[in-house]
């Protein structure tokens, strides 16, 4: 089976050197010449358009970068849907809001194609190493045809239910990833307070009720406080924070530690920090500590 991958970014790149590393007959397209060209010294074809990789590919695997870019490559004119053919199944492993995964799935079983929203978890490292959790929503059979692949991506693959299951699975992630990180952030301001060395105070509350994975995570790099040019940037986790805000309006949901944590990560977009790795929100709270006391 011919399997296309759209999208070279953090996370795609890793996902596509996975596929073809264990034996996918892999064609990718991105923008990017020069990602294109890496990947076919590597041994895949490339594709010069949307349409040209989605006519040649049985599967079309897509991970971009925000939902406006997903509706475009996926809805848009000349796009997947236009290309796309019976039987034919899209995946979309980005990051977007319910309602867009609905409206993709049903735009493709207009023509008879099988969409699965599939977004991922576990960042750069996981991405690369082929450790990935996959959250798949939509139909049984299309998610069993595509399970091989997406097990050559990831460890931890579930079938959510139907179309827009594997979105909302991802958006629960996410508030979790954003209220933990914040949680970190406080834990080792007051560590730094305190006198505590974070790495220590890491690798003790590793065995204790207060770990979590955005602990283990936000350590080391909060100790060096190497936050600029990460894998893992706010700008990321603000779109889908912020998916997560219209969401609870929507739904009408007191997602109270979700839009504190919101508007926490929203500050750093404001203070021109979007690269920044999401542990830097310490600085956030740090600032926010230094005005409390000014103001004493």
């Amino acid at each position: 089976m011919n399997v296309g991958f759209i999208g070279l970014g953090n996370m795609g790149q890793g996902m596509a050197d996975n596929l073809l590393e264990k034996g996918t007959s892999l064609t990718v397209y991105t923008r990017t010449k020069s990602k294109l060209e890496a990947m076919v010294k590597k041994g895949a074809s490339s594709a010069s358009s949307v349409e040209e990789i989605t006519k040649t590919s049985d599967i079309i695997l897509a991970c971009l970068p925000d939902v406006a870019t997903t509706i475009d490559i996926f809805t848009g004119r000349n796009g997947i849907v236009d290309n796309a053919s019976k039987g034919q199944i899209l995946v979309d492993h980005g990051t977007v809001d319910i309602n867009t995964s609905k409206k993709c799935a049903l735009a493709a079983d207009e023509i008879g194609a099988n969409f699965l929203d599939a977004p991922i978890s576990g960042g750069p490292l996981g991405a690369s190493s082929g450790t990935l959790a996959i959250m798949v929503g939509g139909n049984k059979t299309g998610f069993e045809k595509a399970q091989p692949y997406f097990e050559r991506m990831g460890t931890n693959v579930k079938h959510m239910g139907p179309n827009g299951a594997g979105t909302a699975m991802k958006l629960i992630n996410q508030l979790l990833v954003g209220i933990n990180t914040v949680a970190a952030a406080e834990a080792f301001a007051l560590a730094n307070s305190a006198g505590v060395d974070i790495e220590l105070a890491a690798t003790l509350l590793g065995v204790s009720w207060g770990g979590s994975t955005m602990v283990e995570r936000s350590a080391p790099i909060t100790h060096s406080r190497q936050f600029a040019n990460s894998k893992a940037p706010v700008r990321n986790l603000d779109k889908d924070l912020g998916i997560i805000k219209d969401l609870a309006s929507t739904e009408g949901l007191a997602l109270t530690l979700g839009l504190k944590s919101q508007e926490l990560f929203k500050k750093m977009m404001d203070d021109d920090k979007p690269d920044h790795d999401i542990a830097g929100v310490l600085e956030v709270v740090e600032d926010m500590s230094a005005k409390m006391n000014r103001n004493k």
